[in-house]
């Protein structure tokens, strides 16, 4: 199950998982855009179906994740990757804005992933799968309320994964850096900008969305395993470099 498989990464992680054999079911609040991916997947010879979902509504999540156990009677993988961010620096912020930004990023991820995670611990195995960000690493002016999301999400995937590793189920993180997505659009509209993020990284580019869908397919499969409560950074060195001055050394 992708929650915002419609576009950006949780279509290139339905796709991805598509091709590794899944039967995906591609979930979101964008119900007809949701279905031209299924129908991409099944156009490819693959298994996949459409699911209307809001993950910040209980009811909605709760009517879909009963649909798929009374259709499927499991569900194996949950990528969750719904987000929004509102670029303004703290004190400009208003309570509005603080609430829509964590009632999605932060509060939708922990009921989609409560939902099913209780649903695999029944089940006694499944792999969830939250979208982080290096910015519950490293901060800038504008992002603060965003990176506090992303920030929490690591939180909470360890949690679950303290939580839920009895009953077998693994919960990790990735997190991205710079991705070309529908929610990164108005950064690339600017080409110095643009560039700035590109420069910023090691391999001095943008990721493409389907650059993620490998280390999707990884996470939620045998190849790992053992690996549970982690953060997995596809960031393009972002993280591990301090900044892009080489010193004459």
């Amino acid at each position: 199950m992708v929650a915002g498989a419609a576009s950006g990464i949780g279509r290139a992680a339905a796709l991805g998982l598509a091709s590794a054999g899944a039967v995906t079911l591609c979930a979101d609040l964008n119900r007809a855009g949701a279905e031209e991916v299924a129908g991409e997947i099944r156009a490819a010879g693959g298994q996949a179906e459409a699911l209307a979902l809001d993950i910040t509504d209980q009811q909605s999540i709760a009517g879909v994740v009963r649909q798929i156990l009374e259709q499927h009677r499991r569900i194996d993988v949950l990528v969750s990757t719904p987000a929004v961010n509102v670029r303004k620096l703290l004190l400009q912020y208003s309570a509005e804005e603080f609430d829509k930004v964590i009632g999605l990023n932060l509060k939708g991820s922990f009921l989609i992933a409560q939902a099913v995670g209780r649903a695999m611990s029944e089940n006694r195995r499944g792999s969830i799968i939250l979208m982080s960000s290096i910015r519950s690493l490293v901060v800038e002016p504008g992002q603060g309320v965003y990176a506090a999301t992303k920030a929490g999400l690591v939180q909470l995937a360890r949690t679950f994964a303290a939580e839920l590793g009895s009953a077998g189920v693994r919960v990790n993180c990735i997190a991205p850096g710079v991705v070309e997505t529908p929610l990164t659009a108005p950064i690339k509209s600017r080409p110095e900008w643009y560039q700035a993020y590109a420069d910023r990284n090691a391999l001095g580019r943008w990721a493409q969305a389907a650059e993620m869908a490998g280390p999707v397919v990884f996470l939620a499969s045998e190849a790992s395993s053992y690996v549970t409560g982690a953060v997995l950074f596809v960031d393009g060195g972002w993280t591990a470099i301090d900044g892009r001055f080489t010193p004459p050394i």
